[in-house]
């Protein structure tokens, strides 16, 4: 049965299950296998893995395409990468998930690509950047200072001119918006992150069109999957896909908490600025008091968890530049906010708290 004029929240419940008949279990099954009988559509689980394949059925009809999961993000972001021929240009956004960006930044210094950075606000920079590069990579909202570009116009002034792209739809879930439509070549998720759900794995994936040329893209990412061993454990594809039955509700609470969150954030005074997209459920404020104060409120909640990740049930703040990755027009007192699923009275005491405490404490 086609599954195409199901809802999201339904498809992420019914997809990537077993075919219903007697006995059958409800769920996909948990495959624990190296290798398999001669003769079958898999030989050797470096290539295929019916856990995978559950995951891959209900990601890929999320996003309207095809799709394949690997061991991390960043699996899925070499790979990606891995299309650009020797020295090709990419063009990426200024501020941009910090994992990306060193990889980028150590592929350009061994000569294996040529990096075109541009502000996602300045539309005449992107597109002269855009004239003979080999990739527009994109992330909308952009990680962490959460500026939002208009994908469609991107995608098509790109293909116009023969070039790749690839989004990163990992901060907007394909329930807010789905890239392919828009005409990327690639969706690239973190998996670890709302698609999971629970902060408990370590997965990435990547998405192309069933168009003739997403299968060839999909078949050159898969044989890079294979060939250079990214390969995703399947107890963390089951579990990947336990939690994505829960995506929609997730990021429904979640979503509606940001909102919240981030009015009420926009009188407080000790917070300078507040940036929210309008969608979804992560936040950025500049906190009074720069690195210092920023990094007293990040110690003072009792309820939001300090900590180096995103998108999952729980809610999490983080000063960014304290990692070094970041590009220095990151403010520094900017704080990262992955709002999550709880009470949103209790979560604005906690952070009005930390945020009082911290200018009090300076």
């Amino acid at each position: 049965m086609s599954d195409h004029h199901l809802a999201a929240a339904t498809r992420v419940v019914t997809l990537g299950r077993q075919a219903r008949r007697p006995g059958a279990g409800v769920n996909a099954p948990l495959e624990l296998s190296s290798t398999y009988i001669a003769d079958g559509p898999v030989n050797y689980a470096r290539a295929g893995n019916p856990t995978w394949s559950a995951f891959e059925e209900a990601l890929g009809s999320l996003e309207g395409g095809d799709a394949l999961v690997f061991a991390s993000g960043m699996g899925a972001v070499s790979a990606a990468l891995s299309l650009v021929e020797h020295q090709g240009p990419v063009v990426v956004p200024a501020h941009a998930y910090n994992g990306t960006t060193a990889l980028l930044d150590d592929l350009e210094k061994s000569g294996a690509v040529r990096v075109r950075r541009v502000y996602v606000d300045d539309d005449r920079a992107i597109r002269d950047a855009l004239r003979g590069a080999a990739m527009l990579w994109v992330e909308s909202p952009t990680n962490p200072m959460l500026e939002v570009v208009d994908i469609g116009p991107l995608c098509k002034a790109a293909r116009d001119l023969g070039v790749l792209t690839v989004c990163d739809n990992t901060f907007a879930t394909p329930l807010v918006q789905r890239p392919l439509e828009l005409g990327a070549d690639v969706v690239l998720h973190s998996v670890t992150k709302y698609l999971s759900g629970h902060s408990d794995v370590i997965l990435g994936a990547l998405v192309t069109p069933t168009t003739d040329r997403g299968r060839a893209l999909h078949e050159r990412l898969a044989r890079h999957r294979l060939l250079h061993g990214a390969i995703a454990g399947p107890a963390e594809t089951w579990l990947a896909l336990r939690g994505l039955r829960t995506l929609h509700l997730r990021v429904e609470r979640a979503t509606a908490n940001a909102a919240e969150l981030a009015r009420r954030l926009e009188d407080h005074p000790v917070v300078k600025r507040v940036r929210y997209p309008g969608f979804g459920a992560i936040i950025a404020v500049e906190v009074r008091g720069k690195a210092e104060g920023a990094e007293r409120v990040a110690a003072g909640t009792k309820i939001w968890t300090h900590s180096t990740s995103l998108g999952g049930v729980e809610s999490q703040l983080e000063r960014r530049r304290r990692h070094e990755a970041e590009p220095a027009t990151v403010p520094k007192g900017l704080l990262r906010l992955s709002v999550g699923v709880e009470d949103v009275d209790d979560l604005w005491r906690d952070l009005d708290r930390a945020l009082t405490a911290s200018r009090e404490g300076s």
